[in-house]
């Protein structure tokens, strides 16, 4: 039996902690591990066109699937192209481990060409980033790395000189044993019941959820109605815990909507549960706050706490219902439902009117129809931007779709790179990229790599040849827009020349028909929809002290618009409210 080198004993680990695809670009330093990929049937090697690509795809993965996944990039200017896909990886806790592929060793800190420094360039997006310098180092290291990554939920980076990796492994490598999956986290009793005498002594109780309660919708729903508590939600939240929720008041932030900043406000006890939630503007100063985070770093760095409580939300919760009292008054519980219910129905008109006929074409229209006649189990990858606010308040959550986006880091271009992933984790499941024109045409090489796996993604581009989200930060800060404009071509002849699926839509009336083609079709597709780019409204009692912020509750809906189908639920959840 031939002897492994370095490479393949690296690529064997991996398959062992569970990695089943490395994204990446070849070249120079990583081509020994490229080739133990080729020759391990485990592992995939799958071909970028960018290596910011490759590092979103596979945290995209990582998101999908709470395990861990790869990405690589080769020496100097290869691997610094994954660093901003690390980075949203990162603060979005997802487990990517990162292969920086390193010049030869014996000309490390010579000025070699193309050299950097991975292992001090990768810490600041990073939980562990090292250089490995010999083959004995190699397995502890790497397992060091994986543990890191999947243990504290977030990157490790590991550099890899070309020649170290070409290397004969030791004759006696040992097998470690390789930590795979988070344990739930629980917090003592001390703490638990010094929040339930919290709970118990609050006549209103508020919850703002974040990401940190997936898994844990069926615990926040028994508690909300165990203590009559209505409840909001970050963006992040939105997808685990807006669905299937009577106690449903809306999303706090920028992108907010409904009577989620009243609910907050107005409480007297309120509950953040797993939620980072950045913007402290939004976060009420004079009513008691207890936040609850499975990251104790996470605590207390937005808000003043009076309680912080360490631990999984679902695990805290099951400790928690049983040792509260119900409680039997609704009063402010229901308030807040009816004042969600207005709120939406106010805002909701906005878009309603002829929006059949209106051209350019409404992207508020764009999002509901799409919401519409997306796949119930769809994952929907969102560009910064306008197409947060798009995806914020229109696409509908069920439990099954999913919503990935660079909500934390806050990158362009992140929605085609994050479908790429998503689409090699389930070929049958419909992934599709809410893409706004800057993003997509930052990255848009990458739409070849959508064609040459034929990943049947389907981009539904909102092309308002502009950078809209950016035009409104110039707008309400009292600045004209400048620098703003993209002068397009179409995309989506772009598309079929590159051998997938295109459409151009410039009419409201062929929207629809458009979108169920491109679903229909196997292949990779792209449906370009010539969008409004004046579609954004600011509300008429904004300052310019409260644009600064966006701090004060007049701009807690910062955009005005519809918000689909929410309304919906909102009014179906206002009938659930006992009547005197």
């Amino acid at each position: 039996m031939a002897k492994q080198n370095v490479a393949e004993q690296f690529v064997d680990i991996l398959a062992r902690a569970g990695v089943r695809r490395m994204y990446g670009v070849v070249g120079d330093s990583l081509n020994p591990v490229v080739d133990a990929i080729r020759r391990n049937s485990a592992i995939d090697w799958i071909q970028v066109r960018h290596e910011e690509a490759a590092a979103f795809a596979a945290g995209a993965e990582a998101q999908l699937t709470g395990t861990l996944a790869a990405c690589a990039g080769s020496c100097g200017p290869g691997n610094l192209h994954l660093i901003n896909g690390l980075y949203d990886a990162h603060r979005s806790m997802a487990p990517v481990l990162a292969l920086a592929s390193h010049i030869p060793s014996s000309e490390i800190g010579l000025g070699y060409f193309q050299e950097t420094h991975p292992d001090q360039l990768f810490r600041e997006c990073s939980h562990y980033s090292e250089m490995i310098s010999s083959p004995q180092q190699m397995p502890r290291l790497l397992q060091t790395a994986i543990q890191h990554a999947v243990g504290r939920g977030g990157v490790s980076v590991v550099a890899l000189p070309g020649d170290v990796a070409a290397e004969a492994a030791p004759d006696r490598a040992v097998e470690h044993a390789l930590v795979t999956a988070r344990p739930s986290v629980r917090p003592g009793d001390a703490e638990i019941d010094k929040l339930a005498r919290l709970v118990d002594g609050a006549r209103r109780v508020t919850l703002f959820c974040g990401s940190g309660t997936a898994g844990a919708h069926a615990e926040v729903m028994e508690f909300a109605e165990r203590v009559k508590a209505p409840v909001g939600h970050a963006l992040r939240g939105k997808e685990w815990i807006q669905y299937d929720n009577p106690y449903d008041v809306g999303m706090s932030g920028l992108l907010g909507y409904g009577a989620a900043y009243e609910a907050t406000h107005e409480c007297d006890l309120l509950i953040l549960l797993g939620t980072d939630f950045p913007y402290n503007a939004f976060l009420p100063d004079d009513v008691k706050i207890v936040q609850v985070d499975v990251r104790p770093e996470h605590l207390g760095r937005r808000s003043q706490l009076d309680l912080a409580v360490w631990g999984d939300v679902r695990e805290t919760l099951r400790c928690l219902i049983p040792r509260v009292r119900v409680k039997t008054d609704r009063r402010f519980l229901d308030k807040m439902l009816k004042k969600h219910a207005d709120a939406l129905e106010g805002v909701v008109k906005a878009y309603t009117r002829k929006v059949e006929k209106h051209v350019p074409i409404h992207p508020e229209y764009v999002a509901s129809v799409l919401d519409e006649l997306a796949a119930d189990d769809a994952v929907f990858t969102v560009d910064t931007g306008m197409c947060n606010v798009w995806a914020a308040r229109y696409i509908s959550p069920n439990g099954r779709r999913r919503v990935i986006g660079s909500f934390s880091h806050g990158s362009m271009a992140n929605a085609l790179p994050q479908a790429i992933g998503a689409q090699f984790l389930d070929r049958d499941r419909q992934v599709v990229s809410m893409s706004g024109d800057g993003g997509f045409t930052m990255l848009m090489g990458d739409f070849l790599t959508l064609v040459q796996y034929d990943l049947p993604v389907k981009v539904v581009l909102f092309n308002n040849s502009s950078l809209g989200m950016v035009e409104l930060e110039m707008l309400v800060a009292g600045l004209p827009s400048y620098g703003t404009t993209n002068r397009n071509p179409d995309f989506a002849a772009i598309a079929r020349a590159a051998g997938a699926y295109g459409v151009r839509v410039e009419k409201p009336k062929h929207l629809a028909g458009a979108l169920k083609d491109a679903f229909k079709h196997k292949g990779p597709a792209l449906v370009d929809v010539v969008t409004d780019p004046n579609a954004l409204s600011i509300p008429p009692k904004i300052s310019a002290e409260m644009v600064t912020g966006f701090a004060l509750s007049a701009s807690k809906i910062v955009l005005d618009g519809g918000v689909g189908r929410m309304l919906q639920m909102a009014r179906s959840n206002l009938r659930n409210v006992p009547r005197p």
